[in-house]
């Protein structure tokens, strides 16, 4: 059977720091009722002059030289952020000429903290089909540009910073053993931006009087729904593989709470050290969080080969999936 196997994984994430001691500064918040409720010691901001672009190459070059391919050889490459530098092009494209992917094609992928998993599921599909057999895929956001600092609730949460992954074509045991996505779209403004789309466009004077441009959260509501659906998901590539939490090696879950996280690893019943978390140093880093964290486990050696690695998210829309990998 023809599988999506990973060959390289690369990360890149600001040089800058934001703990939440400087936050204190900013808004009415410490250090120890950030740390209790999410988890959350610092985390990564771009610097004036950086972009999502900025980090997604860094990723994606970093990711290639360990896969030992050249950017030529790439057949496709998707890219899951809410964040993209512009509107249009689509900030892949801008991934492509940078990196000299000039055969590949590329494409931007929106479905918010998921958009790395599905498109996972996207590029599986196009390798499993024969259509594609060398895939970049990464998750890549700036979120702080689209977070009010004067809002408590969100402020503390939220980071910078792109994790990449190449996919090669191979017929042997290694690779995804299946992907899950799912959406939920009746409760998507518990968490969305409402500007600047066509609903709320930036020369609209009511953007930038009411922030339309920052995002917004129903926190407590998006907890409960993330709890469920991030198990869900786990359970869904579990059964489908028919494995259990005792035959994973590491489970990889979107970074964005610890409390979420923790209920997590509970459903599906996976022993504590088994779970990979990154969370206290990068807060939520949207699609970039699973594949962050995927090549730090797999750069610390927490990964070998043959291990079961499940990856498991949730994100606004909402938006939920998990894939299971033997690595």
């Amino acid at each position: 059977m023809l599988r999506a196997r990973i060959t390289g994984t690369g990360s890149a994430v600001p040089d800058k720091v934001l703990t939440n001691l400087d936050l204190e500064k900013l808004v009415d918040t410490n250090d120890e009722w950030i740390t209790s409720r999410t988890g959350i010691k610092e985390r990564r901001i771009a610097a004036t002059g950086e972009y999502t672009s900025t980090f997604a190459i860094l990723a994606a070059r970093r990711a290639l030289a360990m896969a030992g391919l050249s950017p030529e050889e790439l057949d496709l490459i998707i890219l899951g952020t809410v964040t993209p530098d512009f509107p249009f092009p689509s900030t892949a494209c801008i991934i492509q000429h940078e990196l000299g992917a000039c055969n590949a094609a590329a494409f931007d992928l929106s479905a918010a903290c998921s958009g790395f998993i599905y498109g996972l599921n996207v590029a599986e599909a196009y390798i499993k089909s024969g259509m594609a057999k060398k895939v970049l895929v990464m998750g890549a956001e700036v979120l702080t540009r689209i977070v009010d600092f004067s809002d408590r609730n969100t402020c503390i949460l939220f980071g910078d910073g792109s994790g990449a992954v190449v996919l090669e074509a191979d017929s042997g045991e290694q690779g995804i053993l299946s992907t899950h996505i799912f959406s939920n779209g009746n409760h998507w403004e518990l968490l969305y931006q409402p500007g600047v789309g066509s609903r709320h466009p930036a020369a609209d004077p009511q953007t930038v009087e009411e922030k339309l441009c920052y995002l917004r959260m129903e926190g407590n509501e998006v907890f409960k729904h993330a709890v469920r659906a991030m198990g869900d998901a786990a359970v869904a590539a579990l059964d489908h593989n028919k494995v259990s939490a005792a035959d994973l090696a590491l489970l990889i879950p979107h970074q964005a709470n610890r409390r979420i996280i923790e209920a997590t690893g509970k459903r599906i019943g996976i022993d504590e050290d088994k779970v990979f978390v990154n969370l206290h140093k990068y807060g939520n880093t949207s699609s970039a969080s699973i594949p962050i964290a995927l090549d730090e486990a797999n750069r610390e050696g927490r990964i070998k080969p043959g291990d079961l690695v499940l990856l498991d998210a949730f994100g606004g829309g909402f938006t939920y999936g998990s894939a299971l990998i033997r690595w």
